[in-house]
């Protein structure tokens, strides 16, 4: 079974229930299913084949999972694409890729005028006038139908771009089998039914996002509302009000806000939330306690990457939620801690966090060493640090590599620290993250200037926005005399971090 299945089947079992909701406008299962076919073949007119690579640059809408499932039911493999990033990294990500056709809106015609009109790239399509020729998203529908394209289960559906050590973003090939697997057993670990409705506020090209807030429902015949932002937060609430939403999946710094944010009892009490669901980042043990007390209703947290579909564990619905761990592994999913050596540790004993099971990606793309570098003896290397207790809970307890979690958002500070050099005046620079309450962990950057030059917050952050996503520029900047080294001149952020947690 392939997603393409998976979505015809709920059009077949399901096709007058409403299936998504984008402000006033509706879509049934029916309808969904039809307009994929019709997309499809417009697609397949403008030379997409199976095998090729489209790339999709939208916020929240309709015409996201449409084109989503367009791609694949054309053959394609559908490549979303961080609305976040800046010039440098979506153009990174686009010749990588070798995306033969985008998919954006005019929402995005500043960042598609400083890209220009590149060579790989045959076919633009948009929503909206953008200043490169392209062809209007509404003109692509086609009802002559194309032939059918075979589809294998463990044929590449998606390629989820990560955010990589480097500095240059790794795209995650993930099947369709991949993907199923994760639903389902996702599915399973909360309880979903029929009945159940999400809402979607969290962005789409986020894997997180698209599995538990798009795949899943599918899965299930549920309904989705989606909703283009975070903001208004007070248009979240009435959704969750008017629309009966009982499935709440968000980061979070949402469920920091919603704990103490003021909302009208009557709000309160006629909220049908059944099950919340925390992931992105770690949920910090105060967040959870009052939360549940406020609303009285439970909030799980759950741990995953892009690599692994991305869900590898929840605290269990229906038995013990323990605070600070993120939960038992899926069903059909197999954690285990490593060693340096890849030798299994001990129950209790810490070290690197392993995945196993049939939601694991096949690999990088283009990148065999970072493939077998991370992929090892039927193992996924998260990179994570952690500890397994005896009733298998997950605990993480830090990260392997330098990784920081801003809003849900991964962010590597070696890429931050290469455009700092960048700087004329910048001789050494580092950048660590600190734990935030209100974004979970917050980036800092320290700088030792070069003798006789000058500079200022405001001037770092302004010279860091032109080539960064604002969630990767730091929240802080400050300048030191010297940088604390090792013996063999490597700066030591653990030093850097201690002296930081302690002003």
């Amino acid at each position: 079974m392939n997603l393409i299945d998976i979505l015809f089947k709920a059009g077949k079992q399901a096709g007058n229930k409403v299936f998504m909701a984008e402000d006033k406008k509706k879509m049934t299962y029916s309808k969904a299913c039809s307009e994929v076919e019709r997309f499809s073949s417009g697609l397949s007119r403008l030379g997409i084949k199976k095998g090729d690579r489209v790339a999709i640059l939208l916020n929240n809408c309709m015409e996201f999972v449409i084109s989503y499932f367009a791609i694949i039911y054309a053959g394609a493999e559908a490549v979303p694409v961080n609305t976040f990033l800046r010039f440098e990294e979506m153009d990174y990500i686009l010749k990588d890729s070798g995306a033969k056709c985008l998919i954006t809106s005019s929402d995005f015609k500043g960042i598609i005028k400083e890209l220009g009109d590149l060579p790989e790239i045959k076919n633009y399509i948009s929503i909206g006038e953008i200043p490169v020729q392209y062809t209007p998203f509404a003109s692509i529908y086609c009802d002559e139908k194309t032939s059918a394209v075979e589809i294998n289960d463990n044929e590449t559906a998606v390629i989820i771009y990560t955010s990589g050590t480097t500095g240059y973003p790794k795209g995650a090939l993930l099947t369709h089998s991949n993907l199923i697997s994760n639903i389902d057993a996702s599915t399973r670990a909360i309880k979903v039914n029929n009945n159940d409705r999400f809402i979607l506020f969290l962005p789409m090209f986020h894997a997180l996002t698209f599995t538990v807030c798009v795949l899943l429902p599918i899965y299930r015949l549920n309904f989705v509302r989606i909703m283009k932002s975070v903001l208004p937060f007070s248009n979240i609430i009435k959704s969750l009000v008017f629309d009966r939403i009982t499935i709440f999946v968000a980061i979070p710094q949402v469920f920091n806000v919603l704990s103490m944010r003021k909302i009208p009892k009557i709000a309160l009490w006629l909220l049908n939330v059944r099950v919340c669901v925390s992931g992105a980042a770690p949920l910090p043990g105060e967040v959870l306690k009052r939360f549940e007390k406020r609303f009285n209703i439970p909030l799980l947290e759950g741990y995953g990457l892009s690599e692994a579909s991305p869900v590898v564990s929840v605290n269990p619905l229906d038995a013990e939620r323990k605070p600070g761990s993120v939960g038992l592994a899926l069903p059909g999913v197999t954690t285990a801690i490593m060693d340096e050596s890849g030798e299994k540790l001990k129950t209790g004993e810490e070290g690197e966090i392993a995945v196993s099971g049939p939601n694991v990606m096949k690999g990088y793309l283009n990148k065999p060493e970072d493939t077998a570098a991370t992929l090892k003896d039927g193992w996924l290397y998260t990179g994570d640090i952690g500890r397994i207790d005896e009733q298998g809970y997950i605990y993480i307890l830090d990260r392997k590599k330098d990784l920081i979690i801003v809003n849900g958002m991964n962010l590597y500070p070696r890429e931050v620290e290469d455009v700092l050099y960048k700087n004329p005046v910048v001789e050494d620079a580092a950048v660590v993250g600190i734990k935030d309450e209100t974004h979970g962990e917050i980036p800092i950057g320290v700088i030792k200037l070069k003798e006789g030059r000058a500079s200022t917050e405001v001037e770092m952050r302004q010279f860091c926005r032109k080539h960064l996503a604002n969630f990767k520029v730091p929240h802080r900047f400050e300048f030191w005399p010297d940088l604390p080294r090792t013996g063999t001149g490597k700066i030591l952020k653990r030093e850097i971090k201690r002296i930081l947690n302690e002003k």
